[in-house]
């Protein structure tokens, strides 16, 4: 996770810009001090609370008093604490607060070489030997962090280090090494108990190679793993990635068993698997005419192993799944470097472009991409989390343009977030990733892997939602959306919908309701209406919601002129029910009631 830093005023803001550029953290400042930052709040003890709960690294531009006296609560272990630091103002010194040995010292050693800096480092083991022996480094599991306080007690004392297995990381420790020592240090990828002055790391350099039919159940699969790793006395812990052909990309079961192993999964094309058939140990004539390749469990462990890796448990089959076991030269550190991940494409809504409007959920899928597509003034209403990622702008009306190319992003392999305005299923981008999922193989097609991504859809405020929050409760009874633009819907459904929607009686946001050569559809729709409501019902404008320039204004529909409305403007027309109040600090509200004050205690439907 991104580190959060923490900032209470603006004048700690130019340090907080050097560490956001050494760490890609995110900078959350104080709302009533700081003017703006990535993330903004209220209350500074909660906010560091749910930041700590949530193991999300903290560094604080703070005083180590004050951060210390708001998490102090909350400390109950240390094997579960996130890194917390704490740098002073002037960029001085860095302190590691908590999690020193999940992150925090190296951290601090790494950001205050950028920042010029003291790093504060007080933990014994790096003190001393320069090695946090509870802390391994990536690619390494420590399965027993309990006994870390005794060995290191012993270290202190001067015992020397039997070190079995290998690992450059101790190597180049300050440890004294000595055969048959007292104090054991175990670096293995097999089952270990651990004796009692005796730490064991697991080396994440196995890869399970994976192959199975299409629906496979994602219990068959597992079954056979954990079988797999069973006979051979492996550990779980050990593996370090899942693998198989990029045609599997798309199988559940597949990504089940990377979950149900917390590692990466990986993919191959069949080129790439074809460039391991002399490595094989049982390959198939059988698999090549299926799909290409003389072997997919095989292959894909071995393509994941790498050149100096091997094939240590030839395939093993359950009724319809395969799985074969290598084991690479090295641990897995970095797994974007072999093969592929299944791309994800995120469609995020963001609302009218107010921040305070954007859901945690669309900003938490944005930090994650690594590709923004939008039309520019979409993405521009992103402001700082843009930074760092790379831009894929698009003019207005390239909608099939912009959509297609997301997804082909995601399908090389990349995050992509694709940028809407409002509600991403609401007349934008949600509907046309579809319709082209949808779309038979062709000429116009997307590519095969482009239509194996992942892909969450997420919401936003829709400006009828905007609008109606703005003046009061418009949409409070029954109410639809029309759109007035006839470039993709025919002229005639959209008079028959209005119509419909008029002897109905609902309230109607109109979507779209003029362009520049289009100034007809809203008149129109205006004298139908009229046909079945008053003339003063009430109709609400609304434009440039949540951004500068808002104006939100009521009319009576008899009085609506075509010329107040512009391509930005929301317009809600009420039913006959709707109703106009104003209130003595000079406000105009607009309501659609329901009945409720008519009958006392009812519940029903309410939300």
């Amino acid at each position: 996770m991104k580190p959060a830093i923490i900032i209470l005023s603006s004048s700690a803001m130019a340090v907080a810009e050097k560490i956001k550029q050494s760490t890609s953290g995110e900078i959350h400042g104080f709302e009533k001090r700081v003017l703006s930052a990535d993330v903004v709040f209220g209350d500074v003890k909660e906010h560091l609370a749910e930041l700590f709960l949530a193991r999300r690294p903290i560094v604080a531009v703070m005083a180590i008093g004050a951060v210390t006296r708001l998490l102090a609560p909350l400390l109950k272990n240390k094997i579960s604490e996130p890194p917390v630091l704490v740098v002073a103002e002037d960029a001085s010194s860095v302190v590691p607060l908590l999690g020193g040995h999940h992150g925090a010292n190296e951290m601090a050693r790494v950001l205050a070489d950028d920042l010029g800096a003291h790093a504060a480092i007080t933990t014994a083991g790096d003190l001393h030997f320069g090695v946090a022996l509870d802390n391994p480094p990536k690619g390494y599991v420590l399965t027993n962090p309990e006994s870390t306080k005794n060995v290191m007690a012993a270290l202190v004392n001067g015992a020397n280090v039997d070190l079995v297995g290998d690992a450059q990381w101790l190597r180049e420790s300050k440890l004294a090494f000595e055969d048959g020592a007292e104090v054991q240090l175990t670096v293995t990828q097999k089952l270990s108990h651990p004796k009692e002055l005796e730490l064991v790391y697991y080396k994440k350099s196995l890869v399970l190679g994976v192959g199975c039919e299409r629906g496979c159940s994602a219990d068959e699969l597992i079954e056979l793993a954990e079988a797999t790793m069973n006979e051979n006395g492996f550990s779980e812990a050990a593996i370090g990635m899942v693998s198989s052909i990029d045609l599997k990309a798309d199988e559940a079961a597949i990504h089940a068993l990377a979950r149900r192993f917390d590692c990466p999964a990986q993919f191959y094309n069949s080129d790439e698997l074809l460039a391991q058939t002399d490595r094989l140990q049982t390959p198939s004539d059988i698999v090549f005419g299926e799909v290409g390749v003389y072997g997919v469990a095989e292959g894909a462990a071995l393509a994941a192993s790498g050149g100096d890796g091997d094939l240590i448990v030839a395939k093993q089959k359950s009724q319809r799944a395969t799985l074969a076991i290598g084991q690479a030269s090295d641990v897995f550190v970095d797994t974007s470097k072999t093969g592929k991940q299944r791309g994800r494409l995120f469609v995020v809504g963001i609302g009218p472009g107010n921040d305070a409007w954007r859901s945690p959920e669309v900003t938490q899928y944005v930090c994650m991409a690594t590709d923004l597509v939008g039309y520019s003034l979409y993405l521009d209403l992103l402001g700082p989390l843009t930074h760092g990622k790379t831009r894929h702008d698009f003019d207005l009306g390239k909608e099939e343009a912009r959509v297609r190319h997301a997804m082909e992003l995601a399908g090389e392999g990349k995050d992509v977030a694709l940028v809407c305005s409002g509600d991403a299923g609401i007349y934008a981008m949600a509907t046309l990733v579809f319709e082209l999922l949808d779309k038979a193989d062709g000429e116009d097609g997307l590519t095969p892997d482009a239509k194996r991504i992942e892909i969450a859809v997420s919401p936003g405020i829709s400006a009828l939602q905007a609008a109606a929050a703005r003046i009061g409760a418009p949409l409070g009874h029954d109410f639809c959306t029309i759109s007035l633009s006839d470039l993709l819907t025919p002229l005639e459904d959209i008079e028959r919908r209005v119509s419909a929607a008029a002897m109905g009686d609902f309230v109607i946001a109109f979507y779209n309701p003029v362009s520049r050569k289009r100034r007809t559809q809203l008149a129109w729709a205006r004298d139908r209406l009229l046909a079945d409501r008053p003339h003063d019902t009430p109709v609400v404008l609304a434009t440039n919601l949540g951004r500068e320039g808002e104006n939100v204004r009521v009319v009576k529909l008899g009085d609506l002129d075509i010329n107040d409305v512009d391509m930005l403007t929301v317009v809600i027309v009420g039913s006959s029910e709707s109703r106009t109040i104003n209130t003595g600090d000079g406000k105009t509200w607009v309501y659609t009631p329901r009945g409720y004050s008519g009958k006392s205690g009812s519940s029903m439907g309410e939300k």
